[in-house]
């Protein structure tokens, strides 16, 4: 028998399995928003899981980002479980999300959820719409 063989059918001489790197979790939540996101989902009129993030295409500077009601979690989805709250990130815009925090900021003039993201290129001038490149991993 062959030291190969005699290595693969010997658990004990078999090569240690490398250790997993972590993964980074894709967002962070701000107090603020956990506070609100636990909000909508007390007062939402069926139930939900959480909040689903997402990017389209759109407006004057190429992308926007979308959060809506998650009434399930898809097998694709990434969970984000942070401050008691999930969050869950469409697979497409888990590369343009890695590293982003999810503040909530109420003022006179409005209230909204403001994402503070690293792979954020510029915005356009009414706020509405940004231009994301991937994250480099």
């Amino acid at each position: 028998m062959s030291d190969m063989t005699h290595a693969a059918s010997n658990p004990e001489k078999a090569a240690p399995a490398k250790p997993k790197r972590p993964r980074p979790q894709v967002m962070k939540l701000t107090d603020a928003a956990a506070e609100r996101i636990t909000e909508l989902t007390n007062r939402a009129d069926s139930e939900i899981v959480g909040l689903r993030v997402g990017i389209k295409n759109g407006g004057c500077a190429g992308q926007s980002y979308t959060v809506e009601y998650a009434h399930e979690i898809r097998p694709t989805d990434e969970v984000v479980e942070d401050k008691g709250v999930k969050i869950l990130v469409d697979p497409k815009a888990v590369l343009f999300l890695l590293g982003t925090e999810m503040d909530y900021v109420a003022d006179k003039m409005q209230a909204q959820f403001v994402f503070n993201n690293p792979n954020q290129v510029s915005a356009c001038g009414c706020g509405e719409s940004v231009q994301l490149k991937p994250a480099t991993v």
